[in-house]
C-alpha cells in the first residue's frame, strides 16, 4: 500500500501532492488588529474550529497598527507556502484610499481564501433625538444640515465609512466627531454629546437592550437573524450596504491546491452548528465565500470604498 501511495504521488502534479502532506507544520496566522477586537475575535473562533476539524496547529500572530497595514504588509513579504495566513477586515479595502502609498498591493500581493463572517452595524441615536425610523432622521438632518453631528471609532474607521456612505446616499450633512476608540465614542454619544452613530453590534446592543440608545436600522442589505425586529437601513435607502466583514489570504503565489484546502477547512469549520451560533451570538453571519468569490467582492469593495474616501475627502495622512 506505501509503494503504491508513492507511486501515485509520483503522478500528482507537485503542488497536488503538496497539498495532500499539508501541513507538515504550525501555520502562522497573522491577524491584522491587536487582541481583543473583532478581527481578533473572529480570527480565534474559526481557526479553533479548523484546528478542531483537521488536526493542524495554526498560532495565531496579532499585529495591529496603523488600520491593519502593518500586520498586512507582513502577510505580502512573506513565503507563499501556505505556512502564513493574514485575517483582515473590511479596512483592507478602505486603506488603499485613506494612504497615498501603502507598502503593498491589496490585489496584486495576495492570493484570496475565503470570507469567513460580516457583521453588520447599528445605526443607534441618542433617545433625545425625536427620530424613530431612517426616514425620520433623514427628514430631520435634511431640514437641519449640519446640526446634527455623529460618532465614530476614529478617522478611516468602517463605523466612519459607514456613516459617510450614508451622507452620499441621503444627501445629508451630518457632522463627524472622531474618537480614539469606539468606547469612548459610545459613552459621549449616551451622554448627548453626539446625536447618533454607526457601531458594531456587539458595542452598542447593550446600550439598546437598556434603552440608552435607540437603534433605527442594522446597516447590512438585509436584515439579520439575530436581530429579526431592526429593518435594515437599505429598506429606507435602496443599495445601501456598510457591513463590516473579515476574511482570510494568502500571499501571492501560494500554490492553488494548497488555497482550495484552506478554503475548504475554513468552509467545513463555518458550517459547524456549535460555530455558526457563537457567531451569531455575536451578531456575525457566517458567509462562506469561495476564493473567487472573496476576490470578486475586494474588487467590488476596493471600488466603493475608495468613492467614498474621494467624495468625503477622508485621509489619514
Amino acid at each position: 500500500m506505501r509503494v503504491a501511495v508513492a507511486a501515485l504521488a509520483l503522478l500528482l502534479p507537485a503542488t497536488m501532492a503538496h497539498a495532500a502532506e499539508y501541513p507538515e507544520r504550525p501555520v502562522r496566522v497573522i491577524v491584522t488588529f491587536p487582541p481583543g477586537g473583532g478581527t481578533d475575535i473572529v480570527a480565534r473562533m474559526v481557526f479553533q474550529k479548523v484546528s478542531e476539524r483537521s488536526g493542524a496547529t495554526f498560532i495565531l500572530d496579532n499585529r495591529g497598527g496603523a488600520g491593519g497595514t502593518i500586520g498586512t504588509e507582513l502577510a505580502a513579504k512573506a513565503a507563499p507556502d501556505g505556512y502564513t495566513l493574514v485575517v483582515v477586515s473590511g479596512s483592507h479595502t478602505i486603506n488603499p484610499g485613506l494612504y497615498k502609498k501603502l507598502p503593498y498591493d491589496s490585489v496584486r500581493d495576495f492570493a484570496p481564501v475565503g470570507m469567513l463572517v460580516t457583521g453588520p452595524g447599528l445605526l443607534v441615536v441618542h433617545p433625545s433625538l425625536p427620530a424613530r425610523s431612517v426616514r425620520e432622521l433623514i427628514a430631520i438632518a435634511r431640514g437641519q444640515p449640519g446640526r446634527l453631528l455623529y460618532a465614530s471609532a476614529g478617522n478611516g474607521t468602517p463605523p466612519h465609512l459607514a456613516a459617510e456612505l450614508f451622507k452620499l446616499m441621503t444627501r445629508t450633512q451630518i457632522g463627524h466627531v472622531p474618537y480614539k476608540g469606539n468606547a469612548q465614542a459610545m459613552t459621549d454619544l449616551i451622554a448627548g454629546q453626539t446625536a447618533m452613530s454607526f457601531p458594531t453590534v456587539p458595542s452598542a446592543l447593550p446600550h439598546v437592550q437598556s434603552a440608552k440608545l435607540r437603534a433605527l436600522g442594522v446597516t447590512s442589505a438585509k436584515r439579520v437573524g439575530a436581530l429579526p425586529d431592526i429593518p435594515s437601513i437599505a429598506e429606507t435607502v435602496p443599495g445601501y450596504d456598510g457591513s463590516a466583514w473579515y476574511g482570510v489570504l494568502a500571499p501571492a503565489g501560494t500554490p492553488p491546491a494548497i488555497v482550495t484546502r484552506i478554503a475548504s477547512e475554513l468552509q467545513g469549520a463555518l458550517r459547524a452548528p456549535d460555530l455558526k451560533e457563537k457567531l451569531l451570538a455575536q451578531g456575525l453571519e457566517p458567509a462562506r465565500y469561495t476564493p473567487d468569490e472573496f476576490a470578486a467582492l475586494i474588487v467590488a469593495e476596493l471600488a466603493k470604498w475608495g468613492m467614498v474616501v474621494a467624495a468625503a475627502g477622508i485621509t489619514n495622512e
